[in-house]
Formats: C-alpha cells, sequence, structure tokens
C-alpha cells in the first residue's frame, strides 16, 4: 500500500516513514502542500496530511486533494480542538488524528479508513450481510500454556486469567507477534510506546520484569544482550511438550 505522507517537520516524518515501513507501506514523503498536490507517477492508496505546512494551509490542500480525487485523507496535526477537527472532517477528510501519537494507532486508522472506502454501498432491499459468529476463542493464540486473546485483550496462563495493565498486554501481545524473533529495544518502543516517545528507556525494562513475574517464570522473555528481547516457550513447558 503506497502513502503519501505531506509532513514538514522531520522529526515526525523520518521516524514514522521507518515504523509505517515495517509494517510493508510504501511512503513517499514531501514536505509542502504544493509538493503534495503536484502530479505524481504513482497515486496513492492514502495521503497523510499535515495541517502545520510552511507553504499553505493544510486545510486547503484537503480541499484541492478532495476536488479531484476521491483518495481517502487522514490528518495528523497538532491542532487537536474540536473546531479543527469538524471543519477537517467537512472538508473531506476521512480522519484526523492529533499528535503526539502512536504508529500501531495511525495504522489502525489507516486499514478503518481503506476498509470503509472499499466497502460496497449498502443495499436496503439486499440481503443483510452475515453475522460474525466466530467463537472468541477462535482468535486466542496458544503458546504452551499461555493463551493470548487479541480480540478481548485477554492472557490466561493454564487456564487462569492474567491481569495485566494495557501496556503490558501490547508488549506481549507484540512479542508474541513471532515468538522466538528478537524484537530491538528501538522496534518495541516505536510499535508498544511511540516513535516519539522520549521518556526513559528504563521504562521497557520495568514492564518487561513485571510482565515476567506475572507470568511466573523469567524464561517466558529473553534477553538478548545488546539487542531486545524475544517471547519463548520456558525450559520446563518445553520438556513438559515434549513428553
Amino acid at each position: 500500500m503506497r502513502l503519501l505522507l505531506i509532513e514538514d517537520d522531520e522529526r515526525i516524518a523520518v521516524p514514522l516513514t521507518e515504523g509505517l515501513g515495517r509494517y510493508g507501506f510504501t511512503v513517499d514523503h514531501v514536505r509542502t502542500g504544493a509538493a503534495g498536490l503536484a502530479d505524481t507517477t504513482a497515486a496513492p492508496d492514502l495521503v497523510l496530511l499535515d495541517l502545520g505546512l510552511p507553504d499553505m494551509d493544510g486545510l486547503d490542500v484537503c480541499r484541492s486533494l478532495r476536488a479531484r480525487s476521491a483518495v481517502p485523507i487522514i490528518m495528523i496535526t497538532a491542532r487537536g480542538e474540536e473546531a479543527d477537527r469538524i471543519v477537517g472532517l467537512e472538508l473531506g477528510a476521512d480522519d484526523y488524528l492529533a499528535k503526539p501519537f502512536g504508529v500501531r494507532e495511525l495504522i489502525a486508522r489507516i486499514r478503518a479508513v481503506t476498509r470503509r472506502a472499499a466497502a460496497p454501498a449498502y443495499a436496503p432491499n439486499g440481503p443483510a450481510p452475515a453475522p460474525d459468529i466466530r467463537p472468541t476463542a477462535s482468535a486466542a493464540q496458544v503458546l504452551g500454556p499461555l493463551a493470548i486473546s487479541r480480540r478481548t485483550r485477554e492472557v490466561r496462563l493454564d487456564g487462569q486469567q492474567v491481569a495485566l495493565t494495557p501496556r503490558e498486554f501490547d508488549l506481549l501481545a507484540y512479542l508474541a507477534e513471532d515468538p522466538g524473533t528478537v524484537y530491538s529495544r528501538q522496534q518495541i518502543m516505536d510499535t508498544v510506546w511511540d516513535p516519539h516517545f522520549f521518556g526513559p528507556t528504563k521504562t521497557l525494562d520495568a514492564h518487561v520484569a513485571a510482565l515476567r513475574r506475572k507470568l511466573g517464570d523469567p524464561g517466558w522473555i529473553t534477553t538478548a544482550r545488546g539487542v531486545g528481547f524475544r517471547l519463548t516457550l520456558p525450559d520446563n513447558h518445553t520438556a513438559e511438550a515434549a513428553g
């Protein structure tokens, strides 16, 4: 999926481009409204538009884009007041995200906007869409005695629910996306926290320590010294599975 990022602040644009790239998005970055409105050989699938541009107001860019194209537009801006959001949406933006924000939230909004854009129009005389009757358990990822349900944001160990904070759950779910893979500290901070998070890096260590304690075995999350962390099945559970 090709995104056009119209953002003049390099401190935001560079980590945002890198973060989106890790999720498989191709990002074309321009710094001015004029460059964003210029014809390009590869039309974007979605536009990420900052309002505080150096050459023109982002609202004018949105108005011009919408006059000639139905491309989905998500405004990303420090202007978080209700009046600004209303004006942006009335000019044709599909969503409005106030800074600061995390890459994962932005990706969720991108996917939601593109789903809406691709959805067929509702036909009042046609059949109603079939309800989603998949059981909640089908969403659970199972790793030995550990079960992680992203749908319900529940974690169970040996059938017993483990009480996690929202950030602890996000950290565990991220590491569980590919068990055994080492995720660097920067990857984890960018995804679970925010690419613009400037707090102490010991925050990550504190959350890892809390997860190890709540999971009852430090072997669940191992440290790759100098690199980061990975989720693994502890040795005692591996032996039980083999037996």
